[in-house]
């Protein structure tokens, strides 16, 4: 017996009939085809399917589609604007806060929960915020690097008549391309 829910995604309302048991994060891949959040560990534990429901973070394989009924979602597609990577975005991209890939939307979430809570938080604030979001390749270093790199683009005084600009999705800075070329690659 399916159960009629409402729930905006990104901004979106999207009116579906799921199975009662239809985890949050299959909705979103899978009837939505919002595939930006990743499947992990289905238990919790690694954080790859972090996404922000009702303006805060949690892990959507840890929550039932329609749990979510009446809520509003925020996935890692809904963070660019108009092609426009957004601070957080910007720093992971500037830091080399990623690698493969495959834990960075939930990390970008996880940041995001963070700098919504406190606008200039330490190392070890970062550390914990990010506890619940597991990376195999970076260190986490980058990571932190990343945040705290988001957290002055989000908080920085506009110099009178220059507005802080988005990079363009793809786009690379002077300082990624510097960094990308001297950076040695180690196999």
């Amino acid at each position: 017996m399916k159960v009629p829910v409402e729930i905006t995604v990104n901004g979106r309302k999207h009116r579906s009939e799921v199975e009662p048991r239809l985890l949050l994060v299959h909705y979103l891949r899978e009837v939505l085809q919002l595939t930006g959040t990743h499947v992990g560990c289905e238990t919790g534990l690694c954080g790859a399917c972090t996404v922000h429901l009702d303006g805060r973070a949690v892990k959507s394989c840890m929550v039932l589609a329609v749990q979510a009924d009446g809520s509003a979602i925020t996935t890692v597609e809904g963070l660019a604007a108009d092609g426009q990577l957004d601070a957080v975005q910007q720093g992971f991209m500037e830091e080399h806060g990623l690698q493969c890939g495959f834990c960075t939307p939930g990390l970008l979430m996880a940041a995001h929960d963070l700098l919504g809570r406190s606008p200039n938080p330490s190392p070890p604030e970062i550390r914990r915020a990010i506890n619940g979001n597991l990376c195999r390749c970076t260190g986490y270093q980058t990571i932190v690097k990343a945040v705290q790199n988001a957290a002055k683009k989000m908080h920085k005084p506009r110099a009178a008549g220059k507005p802080n600009r988005p990079v363009k999705a793809g786009a690379k800075t002077a300082k990624s391309r510097l960094q990308v070329t001297t950076k040695p690659v180690v196999a």
